[in-house]
């Protein structure tokens, strides 16, 4: 199922701050750090655990310039959140580190779902998702954003510059949900303080560490990196 909420949030900028970092560089993570993980080097495999033990997600990043590739698996145990499943993704961005495309696929006991969601040059979202295909702006939406799954906050805190520099946006994205592969416009704001980055998205409220590369170390309520 495909919806529009009709959100509005903060235009985007065309790159990053200047306090980002290079990721090419691989620094240790620094004050935000946790228990000795460090900024990886480039190609990376990121490896997330969620707090309650019963989901993992690995993903293969490379970073290029601004540009991010990243291919991902979650699997899930039944939980009272979610049903047993797996998912996996296929993520490009463009050289700002705006979303490009994402292909997604979801198996369940009873079967699989697929999704997939282009932005084109005019930022209109192609989305063929749950047997329907939609063409639409998303209110202007640059970033999607997969429930479950702490890569996707990566985009818009590197772009924001936001392991570096206060800053507070509302980022419209669209909105995956898991297993179902359902999609629909969103948005989720960003408020970076000295304790780390506080994030409100439609299902959750919690303040997030990241590396010094913007990659999410601690997400309370969702995953932590290991």
């Amino acid at each position: 199922m495909v919806g529009l909420a009709g959100v509005t949030g903060a235009e985007p900028g065309s790159g990053y701050r200047s306090g980002v970092s290079n990721p090419a560089q691989g620094e240790s993570a620094g004050e935000g750090g946790q228990r000795g993980v460090s900024t990886p080097r480039w190609p990376a495999i990121l490896t997330w655990r969620s707090h309650d033990a019963t989901r993992m997600e690995s993903v293969r990043v490379i970073v290029t310039g601004n540009r991010i590739r990243a291919s991902g698996r979650i699997i899930a145990g039944a939980s009272a959140e979610h049903p047993a499943f797996s998912a996996s993704y296929d993520l490009v961005t463009d050289e700002s580190g705006l979303t490009r495309r994402l292909s997604l696929r979801s198996t369940l006991a009873g079967g699989e779902r697929h999704a997939s969601l282009s932005r084109d040059e005019e930022n209109y979202w192609l989305v063929d998702a749950a047997g329907s295909h939609v063409r639409a702006t998303f209110g202007g939406a640059v970033d999607a954003d997969v429930v479950l799954s702490p890569l996707f906050n990566t985009l818009p805190i590197r772009r924001y510059g936001m392991a570096h520099a206060t800053e507070d946006v509302t980022v419209p994205v669209v909105y995956v949900s898991l297993p179902e592969l359902q999609v629909q416009e969103a948005h989720v704001t960003y408020s970076s303080g000295p304790d780390g980055i506080h994030v409100l998205s439609p299902v959750s409220s919690a303040t997030v560490t990241v590396d010094d590369n913007g990659f999410v170390l601690d997400y309370p309520g969702l995953a932590e990196r290991i």
